[in-house]
């Protein structure tokens, strides 16, 4: 195999998001499966930060033309960042988690699905031990109690309507989930990414442009669905929201298969159970994917609030009404990172590596 995967999955790995290697080697076998060996060369010389085709040429001596009609291939396929700036594209290195991965969902097939697998039974535990967490957790909105302050950062309708274009793509969890024989019943097209440019999916390949409108609809289908909404742990600067499951998101799967207690960063809010309203009828027990409820002497709810998460899927199952969410008090509450590029010197810290060295 090229020494072009091994190098691109060391420089993968040097990130904040990681990409830890494995005993047998898995982590080449499925960038061998993405990426060109030239690809893979290319893909390990670029920044997390964008340059434009005429500065990464320049920087590792190629041709512009030719190095930019490759770039744009490789952007095409999802296998590395491109950006539109006020002059000019700008191209850079992308995480495989979340980034390289995802881009897969309209391409996936068993043999990509069956690496992913044995990747994370072998790997994944590491990254997501990692602190901070990649992801956090946003309440659903019908679940806070009404009395509450949501700030904009933590709320899922504020997030999508501070965008000016929006699209939905296939969740790759399921479908990878789908293909090694092990399918759930959620909906598939679900996942949403928008952006701050107006028209920026307008011709995107394999996502569907959306209106605002359809995005809140594609997010209100996700609510009722019992999905938990989840994006970057950062407050400013987002570009995607994830409706997940326990049974195949990559991320929430830690808690269920690797026993990792803490595999997203929780919101500010925990359940509560108002003891007049509830009947005993279980049935947040079954919407609760972290098990975080219980029933005291078969009569009421019982919230544990170490790991509830505050994501409000039970609250918002509730027949009765007699669960909302609250704001945590302030020692309990841990507010993420105001940007990705504190959120990344954070990670960058708790890993031990130089960010440096890729920025």
């Amino acid at each position: 195999m090229s020494d072009a995967f091994q190098r691109l999955a060391v420089r993968l790995d040097e990130i904040p998001n990681g990409f830890p290697p494995t005993p047998d080697g898995v982590e080449l076998r499925l960038l061998a499966k993405l990426f060109s060996p030239e690809e893979a060369d290319l893909a390990s010389r670029l920044r997390l930060v964008v340059e434009s085709a005429e500065q990464i040429a320049a920087r590792i001596g190629a041709d512009p033309q030719q190095l930019r009609a490759q770039l744009k291939a490789m952007a095409r396929k999802g296998l590395i960042r491109r950006e539109k700036g006020e002059t000019e594209v700008g191209f850079g290195l992308m995480p495989f988690i979340v980034g390289i991965y995802e881009m897969q969902a309209t391409t996936i097939d068993q043999e990509l699905a069956r690496l992913f697998e044995d990747y994370y039974r072998q790997a994944f535990g590491v990254g997501l031990n990692a602190k901070p967490p990649i992801h956090r957790v946003i309440p659903v909105g019908a679940s806070v109690r009404m009395d509450m302050e949501v700030r904009p950062f933590e709320s899922a309708a504020d997030i999508l309507g501070g965008a000016q274009a929006w699209a939905v793509l296939d969740c790759i969890c399921r479908k990878q989930k789908a293909l090694i024989g092990q399918p759930c019943e959620h909906p598939l097209e679900v996942c949403l990414t928008f952006s701050a440019v107006p028209g920026a999916f307008d011709h995107a390949e394999g996502m569907r442009a959306l209106s605002l409108e359809e995005a809140m609809d594609t997010l209100r289908r996700a609510d009722e669905a019992g999905l938990v909404h989840t994006t970057s742990n950062n407050q400013k600067g987002l570009w995607y929201m994830c409706s997940c499951c326990t049974c195949s998101c990559g991320i929430l799967r830690g808690m269920a298969d690797l026993g990792i207690a803490n595999v997203v960063a929780r919101s500010s809010f925990v359940n509560t159970v108002d003891e007049e309203q509830c009947v005993g009828c279980e049935l947040c027990l079954e919407s609760c994917q972290f098990k975080a409820l219980s029933m005291e002497n078969e009569r009421v709810a019982r919230v544990d609030r170490q790991k509830c998460v505050g994501c409000g899927v039970c609250a918002a199952s509730c027949p009765e009404g007699a669960l909302a969410l609250v704001l945590r008090p302030e020692e309990e509450m841990q507010p993420p990172p105001l940007t990705m590029a504190e959120w990344m010197a954070a990670r960058d810290g708790a890993r031990g590596i130089d960010l440096g060295r890729v920025l």
